[in-house]
């Protein structure tokens, strides 16, 4: 009942609704802090889309992930081996929360490698570069298998480095092939 003097709603009343504004301004301060972050929802095994991989079962492939390091340096930042989820696609790793490097292997022949097609050669592997929204792919375009590292735009050299060192010392170079 209002007080009669004031017109104003009961002490009780103005009391309860003062508690229940701090009780909800607390909730949302803890929810807040204890919510996870983006990185911390990155987190946990990768889920990747299968590719087309007719030669992901292949020794090439076999022997190209088994010498693909752990870590990966990116910008001076050590990037661990990732779990992929399941099913994970054949021949595949990646490195990195929460934008992921990943390497797929056995692929079939990227549709840009063409005769006049621009190629990068980084420690000894040749490498064609596919640019995509935020990514870029480079796909190894010189021996028996083709294989494709996808790295984020914000990703240094390191990691093409380093898998192109694997590259080279586990898959002999071989003639480029345009079909």
């Amino acid at each position: 009942m209002p007080d009669s003097d004031t017109g104003a709603p009961p002490r009780v009343v103005l009391v309860t609704a003062a508690a229940l504004a701090v009780a909800l301004a607390v909730a949302v301060a803890v929810f807040a802090l204890t919510r996870p972050s983006a990185d911390e929802t990155a987190t946990g095994p990768l889920a990747l889309v299968p590719v087309p991989a007719p030669d992901a079962g292949s020794p090439a492939c076999t022997t190209l992930l088994g010498a693909a390091p752990t870590e990966l340096t990116s910008n001076g930042k050590q990037l661990k081996l990732r779990e992929l989820a399941s099913p994970a696609p054949p021949a595949t790793m990646a490195w990195g929360e929460p934008d992921a490097l990943v390497l797929r292997c056995g692929l079939n022949r990227p549709p840009e490698l063409t005769p006049s097609a621009q190629l990068r050669l980084v420690n000894k592997v040749q490498w064609l570069q596919v640019p995509g929204e935020g990514a870029s792919t480079w796909y190894v375009v010189d021996r028996e298998v083709y294989a494709a590292l996808t790295v984020p735009d914000s990703a240094g050299t390191g990691p093409l480095q380093e898998i192109s060192d694997a590259v080279a010392a586990k898959l002999p170079a071989r003639p480029l092939r345009f079909s």
